[in-house]
């Protein structure tokens, strides 16, 4: 994998444990993108089954939770990474708020997440589709 240096980039990332963290920093240094930590409106617990339960809680009933701060001004990048946790085989619903509360409009993304068990590949599908319908343009680096 070629990463070139470009600052008309993006890196967005939503991360609890700090794996995602980790990695998106790898990237930021890579890349020169600028970068930004999402976060949800309302925290998530901190102990891993109560992760697991809010996790699944929006997975199951379609919760796309309300995003805390204002996302960065996306006019000027041409490319947005956007980088998590896999959960259940896909990205958690605050990536599907993330595509509602964002401008992705003539946007390139491309995707990366952490998981101790599945491939980026597992989730490339839903990325793809958010992409489309919020005018951008997937991107495989």
């Amino acid at each position: 994998m070629s990463i070139i240096a470009d600052e008309g980039s993006l890196i967005i990332y939503f991360s609890l444990t700090g794996n995602t963290k980790s990695a998106a920093e790898k990237l930021q240094k890579k890349t020169g993108a600028a970068i930004y930590q999402l976060q949800p409106e309302k925290p998530y617990p901190t102990d891993y089954n109560g992760i697991v339960a809010a996790g699944e809680k929006e997975k199951d009933n379609q919760i796309h939770p309300k995003l805390g701060g204002n996302l960065p001004d996306f006019n000027q990048y041409s490319k947005i990474y956007v980088g998590y946790p896999t959960w259940w085989s896909q990205p958690p619903m605050i990536i599907h708020s993330l595509f509602e509360q964002g401008n992705f409009t003539g946007k390139e993304v491309v995707a990366f997440s952490t998981s101790a068990s599945t491939p980026l590949a597992d989730t490339v599908d839903v990325i793809q589709k958010l992409a489309k319908e919020n005018g951008a343009t997937f991107v495989v680096e």
